[in-house]
């Protein structure tokens, strides 16, 4: 991915580092500091974060339910988990990539 601040620089917009970039509700969707780290992060409707990634190469992304539990996580480092909830919230059933 393209650093923010270098199509900045081509189009000749002035800036301060770090580049932060909010959505409406505040939540920080990029992020770019004067050593070149950046990350990028979506969020739902709900405004929980759904997926991040950084310019190390990490990412990772999130499932919520209708109640806003979250169902599913995965990451770069191949690690996975995945939980169930009954109708009051109660965790009722986990697994991970671990076993």
């Amino acid at each position: 991915m393209k650093k923010l601040s270098e199509t900045y620089k081509e189009l000749g917009i002035a800036f301060t580092f770090p580049i932060k970039i909010k959505d409406a509700d505040g939540n920080v969707t990029y992020y770019e500091n004067s050593n070149g780290f950046w990350y990028k992060s979506e969020y739902n409707s709900k405004g929980n974060a759904t997926y991040h990634e950084d310019s190390d190469g990490f990412w990772h992304k999130y499932e919520y339910d209708s109640k806003g539990n979250e169902t599913y996580y995965e990451d770069s480092g191949n690690f996975w988990c995945r939980t169930e909830y009954d109708s009051s919230g109660k965790k009722t059933y986990y697994e991970n990539s671990d076993g």
